[in-house]
């Protein structure tokens, strides 16, 4: 699915989306982060901050300056540890003393195989991880934050990062990369998991929305259709995994360059570790096992 040609906000300006909701852009456009991170202002006197970003001077400022008379920060949101979207929370806490709030620092949240994974040498890939991070406030999942004039409730939503969030306001889910309409999201292990990516999708796809608002990218009107097609992108490389596995066992980096036909090369690593996580939620499965230890070099095999 394609990027709308459509979306190219100016960066620090201000766009109202809804009565009580604004979104910035962030000044870091990029392959992995299409304009820049979106970060949403929630509320008409106390502001709830969602995902104030990357480490960057003028989008502090430009957070700062879209308050209105009467207006405070109460509370910053970071929905996942990733570089683009966490680093810019602590300046903006100090700057005005609200709390910090997300599901918990970098390591919470990762699933068991991961967990594995990490403590067998595989080093993190993609976006970059916020090490540092620490919230004020660790969410739960289902857990409701409220202040004047607006509510939110914590969905636990890991898969591209094991602590990600997405926050829902009533039929509105602030769904930051889990949910994007201008790429899927990258599952890149151990960060992300698929299993728990897929779980997540479903578990969104089973409650009705009007609108999801992304970490990138312009707001998607149809969740359902997009959840939908989420879903089956992901079914659908499945079934090429496992087509190609019928001519014998392969590792993920082979398998990449069988199906990544027409992916440049610069482009096949981060390819590599997508049939990478989709191995590791097969092998979950029994549908392939590992000749040996599970690890992104082992060849593997199609048993189901």
């Amino acid at each position: 699915m394609q990027a709308p040609d459509d979306f190219n906000p100016l960066p620090g300006q201000v766009a109202v989306l809804a009565p009580g909701l604004r979104r910035i852009l962030a000044p870091n456009p990029s392959p992995m982060t299409y304009r820049g991170t979106n970060t949403y202002l929630l509320g008409d006197k106390d502001i709830a901050v969602i995902d104030p970003g990357p480490l960057s001077d003028a989008h502090l400022q430009a957070i700062v300056d879209a308050l209105e008379p009467g207006q405070r920060i109460s509370h910053i949101f970071v929905t996942h540890t990733h570089l683009d979207h966490s680093p810019l929370a602590a300046p903006l806490a100090s700057r005005t003393g609200a709390p910090v709030l997300a599901f918990g620092g970098p390591q919470a949240g990762r699933s068991e195989v991961m967990t594995e994974l990490a403590q067998n040498g595989l080093a993190g890939g993609g976006e970059g991880i916020d090490a540092d991070f620490r919230p004020d406030i660790e969410l739960e999942d289902g857990e409701r934050v409220a202040a004047e004039g607006w509510q939110l409730e914590v969905i636990h939503t890991p898969g591209h990062l094991g602590n990600h969030i997405a926050l829902a306001w009533g039929d509105v889910c602030f769904t930051a990369d889990h949910v994007m309409g201008w790429a899927s999201s990258l599952v890149s292990p151990p960060d992300g998991d698929l299993t728990d990516f897929m779980a997540a999708c479903r578990r969104l796809r089973a409650r009705e929305w009007s609108v999801f608002h992304p970490g990138h990218g312009a707001p998607i009107t149809n969740p359902a259709k997009r959840l939908d097609w989420l879903i089956d992108h992901r079914l659908q490389r499945e079934s090429q995994i496992l087509d190609a596995l019928e001519n014998g066992p392969e590792t993920a980096q082979q398998l990449a360059q069988r199906i990544y036909i027409e992916t440049p090369a610069a482009l096949l690593p981060a390819a590599e570790r997508n049939v990478f996580a989709h191995l590791v939620d097969l092998t979950g499965r029994s549908r392939v096992a590992p000749l040996g230890d599970l690890s992104v070099a082992s060849r593997f095999k199609r048993i189901a």
